[in-house]
């Protein structure tokens, strides 16, 4: 079949995009032909629909006037015949594109459960509707799950969300990450989904140490017996990066026990190493990441951002050598994912692919959809409060987690024991190949 993987950015690091490439591999391996549509294509390529870029003009403003501030637009009718009026653009360009590349089946992520784009949502159940393509629907987050949608300023944005995030139609059936999720959809909609949870290529080998990242900890000033602490997802409020911050914090209380000693690579920590708390990913929110610098300097964490020297794929700008989130990681001692809330998490498994330590807050899905393959962790709870914005979990939690987490430093063999365990685990059950089987049932595709 010709499938269509559609989304409104591919190519980048964020999450969706990342999980798209796999399903295109394992779609691939099942004798499918797969493109791209998107609003932008980042380093891959794709059909473009302009009007479906994640940061269309227009939709900024429709999104701000929908679900922060009406301020832009005399009357709402104003609006909503703008919304309208983009939809049938986006639509218009979607058809073209199906008929061009006789598509059997379009995988819209995100475009209709999000809210995002309230034009691309009933552009696609449109397009849906009159071309007669089938649609599977792959969800990996719900404008229910998300306070930015949850208080629309306008009326006719709530029978918006209602009739197309998701449309309930024959022709569309609903893939989702995690079983909260299906729960919810069906409680919801009456909608039966599939679960298919995020995988990764084992097969790929993106995670070494070559020449054209050997010296990327000393382009960026790092010492041999510094420590690294990577944070790669981006920096949005409900990754809750002040965790880290804390956790970081609590390791350089420890330093003592660290001064002097053989790290678990070969390198000495002295006493004037440093401890490095690194952001790979993008901010995507200014006021939160000024408050996380603000965070860190009070806690005395040394931050240092190097989501500028990164990209989907590896590249030369302007004389300086970009790297891949992979090369990143290659640098680092340890991963942080404190998220209170994931669809899913692909850092937390991109860290379990790279054998990497991490430090885990126990997000929802994490203890319905992960926990049950009894990774090595080390845990900061599942709980927590706001304090000052931030989230909070138990100081006493924290000690506990930075005492767990220098074993991990200090101790090679204990080290590869633990994530040598995990990434046999992974392997295992969240693989492409594992994926290319999922996929198979939920298109009837009896190939593989």
């Amino acid at each position: 079949m010709n499938i269509a993987l559609c989304h409104f950015r591919v190519g980048e690091t964020d999450g969706v995009s990342l999980e798209m490439d796999k399903w295109k591999i394992a779609l691939e391996q099942l004798g499918h032909k797969v493109i791209y549509i998107a609003g932008s294509a980042g380093n891959c390529e794709a059909e473009i629909i302009p009007d479906l870029h994640y940061q269309h003009p227009v939709n900024n403003r429709i999104v701000e006037n929908v679900y922060q501030n009406f301020m832009s637009y005399s009357f709402e009718k104003s609006l909503k015949s703008e919304i309208f009026s983009l939809a049938e653009s986006i639509e218009r360009d979607l058809i073209n594109l199906i008929e061009k590349n006789n598509i059997d089946v379009i995988v819209p992520n995100n475009i209709l459960s999000l809210g995002w784009g309230l034009s691309a949502g009933i552009a696609f159940t449109k397009a849906i509707q009159k071309t007669g393509v089938r649609a599977l629907c792959h969800h990996h987050d719900f404008h229910w799950e998300r306070d930015l949608y949850s208080n629309p300023k306008v009326g006719f944005a709530t029978d918006l969300l209602k009739e197309y995030f998701p449309p309930v139609n024959e022709r569309i059936s609903h893939v989702c990450i995690n079983h909260i999720a299906k729960e919810e959809l069906k409680v919801r909609y009456g909608v039966e989904a599939d679960v298919v949870p995020n995988v990764f290529d084992f097969q790929d080998e993106l995670i070494v140490v070559d020449d054209y990242n050997r010296n990327l900890r000393k382009e960026l000033e790092i010492n041999p017996g510094d420590l690294v602490f990577m944070q790669a997802t981006r920096v949005v409020e409900r990754k809750a990066i002040e965790l880290a911050i804390d956790f970081v914090s609590e390791i350089g209380k420890q330093k003592e026990n660290l001064v002097n000693k053989r790290l678990y690579r070969g390198d000495k920590f002295e006493s004037d190493s440093e401890i490095y708390l690194v952001f790979a990913g993008k901010n995507e929110s200014a006021d939160y990441y000024q408050k996380l610098i603000d965070y860190a300097e009070q806690k005395g964490v040394k931050v240092l951002d190097i989501s500028e020297r990164l990209s989907h794929k590896r590249s030369f700008k302007s004389g300086t050598n970009i790297y891949s989130l992979w090369d990143a990681y290659s640098i680092a001692d340890m991963i942080t994912y404190p998220s209170i809330l994931e669809g899913w998490g692909n850092q937390f498994l991109e860290a379990i692919v790279a054998k990497l330590p991490v430090v885990v807050y126990k997000y929802p899905v994490y203890l319905t959809d992960i926990e049950r393959f009894n990774f090595n962790i080390i845990s900061l709870g599942s709980e927590h409060i706001l304090q000052d914005g931030l989230v909070k979990v138990e100081d006493r939690i924290v000690k506990i987690a930075a005492d767990e987490a220098i074993p991990y430093l200090l101790d090679s063999d204990y080290r590869k024991a633990k994530v040598n365990f995990n990434y046999k685990i992974a392997s295992e059950q969240l693989s492409v190949n594992s994926l290319r089987e999922m996929l198979s049932k939920v298109l009837g595709d009896e190939r593989n």
